[in-house]
């Protein structure tokens, strides 16, 4: 897929108030540690992530997805009635109906004719609604789409803790460590087709992308009710087979890779950055030296923000413009793999 006229306007995004480290999650794992004989810095080790951020135990995914979203409109100097659709797209909802973005868009007063709808795509969801709006914009049905996201991560974080702690169980473990690098964030990306807001802001052109899936892997992490369906008496848990996911995951990376520098006919020493999706320090290495790339072409910020799902890939490309890693002129990449498997790689040209 190729775009002539979508271009990403602004980002806007918000940190979740509460600080909590790698360190604080050990100590109330301490009975399950005790009884496996591990040491202090067991996960910070494992996973490169030394804290992550939780929202208050008293909130709405809405509120801070549409904090994101002023924000990204404030910075593009674009009135909510310019706006032709938003898609609210994190893996976590405020409900199973209605829509979650139905409550963003009535917060940020988007206009009446406006399409208003959910995405779901696990740990890719905002770049799925990122394609789904360039595709409108691309076809001239609209010229501006907002695509937000706000995530969770401290109900199912202290819900494996409990449950590590009663297992006391390494196999156990093994599933559930994953869960463990879990933060919370809220994000927005604004795309128009270029002709509305302020004329002074600098645009990112969203050149295309391409999107490959290995989905006979679907099993390997899931997140949901401990038994199958939804039964009304069954917990909510998270799986994550975590060496699978990375393994099967970096095979399918390299095959979306590959197709990606074809599409585009990248010389050898592009693209010039890139963006990924946040996981842990282990995965961070093993796929970028399965795709032959310098790891220094890319930003992290896993190693305080841990995986914000949805929210770590965008959020992460706002903080790294920010600090001027971003440049203008660089092609960039965003890039990630999500369960399901999925994989896409869009280029943008910053």
């Amino acid at each position: 897929m190729k775009y002539s006229k979508v271009y990403i306007e602004s980002f806007g995004y918000e940190l979740a108030p509460n600080i909590v480290t790698t360190n604080e999650l050990e100590e109330r794992l301490s009975p399950f540690f005790r009884a496996m004989g591990f040491g202090p810095g067991q996960i910070e080790a494992l996973t490169g992530i030394k804290e992550r951020r939780y929202w208050d135990e008293d909130h709405t995914l809405f509120e801070h997805a549409a904090v994101a979203g002023q924000r990204a409109l404030d910075e593009a100097d674009i009135n909510p009635d310019q706006i032709g659709a938003l898609a609210f797209c994190g893996v976590g909802q405020d409900g199973f109906e209605p829509a979650t973005s139905c409550a963003v868009a009535h917060k940020l007063n988007i206009g009446g004719n406006a399409h208003i709808y959910d995405v779901k795509s696990a740990c890719l969801g905002v770049v799925t609604g990122i394609v789904h709006m360039a595709n409108e914009i691309e076809l001239g049905n609209i010229k501006a789409g907002l695509v937000v996201s706000c995530e969770t991560a401290r109900q199912i974080v202290d819900s494996t803790i409990e449950e590590l702690n009663a297992h006391k169980s390494f196999e156990f473990y093994k599933d559930a460590v994953a869960t463990m690098t879990g933060g919370s964030g809220a994000v927005a990306v604004l795309l128009t087709d270029g002709t509305i807001g302020n004329p002074d802001n600098r645009k990112h052109a969203l050149k295309g992308g391409v999107v490959r899936n290995a989905i006979e892997h679907h099993g390997l992490c899931s997140w949901g009710f401990e038994k199958k369906g939804m039964p009304t008496n069954s917990k909510i848990i998270m799986r994550t087979r975590a060496q699978e996911v990375l393994e099967h995951g970096i095979v399918l990376a390299k095959k979306t890779f590959k197709a990606f520098k074809k599409e585009f006919n990248l010389p050898v020493d592009q693209p010039d950055k890139f963006i990924g999706h946040q996981v842990g320090a282990l995965h961070h290495q093993k796929f970028y030296q399965a795709l032959n790339v310098d790891i220094k072409k890319d930003f992290a910020t896993f190693p305080f923000l841990g995986n914000i799902g949805t929210v770590s890939l965008p959020i992460t490309a706002a903080i790294a413009d920010e600090r001027g890693f971003l440049q203008p002129g660089d092609f960039v990449a965003f890039i990630g793999v999500g369960s399901g498997l999925n994989c896409y790689i869009l280029g943008v040209e910053w």
